[in-house]
C-alpha cells in the first residue's frame, strides 16, 4: 500500500471529518477571548494544535483498543483489526501528531507549551478508562473540552472564568452525546466486562443521563452569555442549540438506534458550527473586527 493509500485508510480510521465537533468550539473560545476576531496566525496555530491533538486521541485509541475492536463485530472492520495498518505505521501517525500539536503549543504561549503534558495526559487516560470506569465519558468531554479552554489561554496566556464556563458547557456536551453513541455497544460492553453508562444503566438510565448532562451543558452556555454581556446573536445561537439537542433526543425516543447517525453525527455537527457563526456575528457587530 502506498504512503499516500495508508494516509487515507488512517484518516479514516481517525474519522479526521468529524474534527468539526471540537473545532467551532476551539474557535468560539478565541473570538470570545479576543473579543474579536484573532490574528491570522493565532488562527493557524490553533488548528494545528487541534488537529495533532484529536489526530494523536484517536490513533491511540484505536492503537490501544485494537484487540477489543477486533472482537466487536460492529467495529472490526477498522483499520488495524481489519489488518489495513499495521501498529508501528498507527504509531509513527501518532508520534507525527503529538509533535505537531507540540510545536504549535510553543508557537503560540509558554503556558499552552506547559500545558500540553497535561492535555496528552488525559488523552492517554482515556482510551483505558472503559476498562475500568463508567465515567470514560466524561473524561471524554474533558479532552474535548480543552479546545475552547486552550483556545482561550493561546489568545490571552492565562484561563479566566468564562474560559471554564465554555469548557464545562463542552464537557457535557460531549459527555451526553457520547452516552448516546455508546448505545451501539451495550450489549458488547456488559458481555465483555467493559464500562459504559449504557453497560451500567441501560438504554433508559443512559437516555435520561443524556438529557441532564445537555441540560447542564445548556446552563452554562447561559452563564456565559450573562458572564461576557454578549448580544442577539449569542442568544440565538443558544436557543437554537438548546432546540437541536432537544430535537436529538426526540430522534432517539424510546430508546431505537435505527437514528442515531442523524443524533450524533449530524446534530452535533450543526450545534458546533450554529454556536460557533452566533459567537461570530456577535463580536463583529459589536465591532470586535
Amino acid at each position: 500500500m502506498t504512503l499516500y493509500a495508508r494516509t487515507r485508510v488512517f484518516l479514516e480510521m481517525i474519522k479526521f471529518s468529524h474534527t468539526i465537533f471540537a473545532l467551532p468550539f476551539a474557535f468560539t473560545g478565541a473570538l470570545l477571548a479576543a473579543g474579536g476576531l484573532p490574528t491570522v496566525s493565532q488562527a493557524g496555530w490553533i488548528v494545528c494544535a487541534m488537529v495533532g491533538a484529536r489526530t494523536a486521541a484517536m490513533g491511540l485509541n484505536r492503537v490501544i483498543d485494537a484487540e477489543i475492536d477486533a472482537r466487536n463485530p460492529r467495529t472490526a472492520g477498522r483499520a488495524i483489526p481489519a489488518g489495513l495498518l499495521g501498529r508501528g505505521a498507527v504509531i509513527c501517525f501518532i508520534v507525527l501528531s503529538v509533535l505537531l500539536m507540540l510545536f504549535a503549543a510553543r508557537m503560540l504561549n509558554p503556558l499552552c507549551l506547559y500545558l500540553s503534558p497535561v492535555a496528552l495526559g488525559f488523552i492517554l487516560l482515556y482510551s483505558y478508562c472503559k476498562r475500568f470506569t463508567a465515567l470514560a465519558h466524561v473524561v471524554l468531554g474533558i479532552c474535548l473540552a480543552g479546545a475552547p479552554l486552550g483556545a482561550w489561554i493561546a489568545i490571552r496566556g492565562s484561563a479566566d472564568l468564562p474560559a471554564y464556563l465554555l469548557a464545562f458547557a463542552v464537557l457535557f456536551w460531549v459527555a451526553g452525546f457520547d452516552i448516546l453513541y455508546a448505545l451501539q455497544d451495550m450489549e458488547f460492553d456488559q458481555a465483555a466486562g467493559l464500562h459504559s453508562i449504557p453497560a451500567k444503566l441501560g438504554v433508559n438510565g443512559s437516555l435520561w443521563t443524556s438529557r441532564i448532562f445537555h441540560l447542564v451543558a445548556c446552563l452554562f452556555l447561559a452563564a456565559l452569555y450573562f458572564s461576557l454581556n454578549l448580544g442577539p446573536f449569542f442568544l440565538a445561537g443558544l436557543a437554537a442549540t438548546c432546540g437541536m439537542l432537544l430535537y436529538e433526543h426526540y430522534l432517539l425516543r424510546g430508546g431505537g438506534l435505527s437514528r442515531l447517525d442523524a443524533a450524533f453525527f449530524n446534530m452535533n455537527g450543526y450545534i458546533s458550527v450554529t454556536l460557533f457563526a452566533a459567537t461570530l456575528l456577535d463580536r463583529v457587530s459589536a465591532g470586535g473586527m
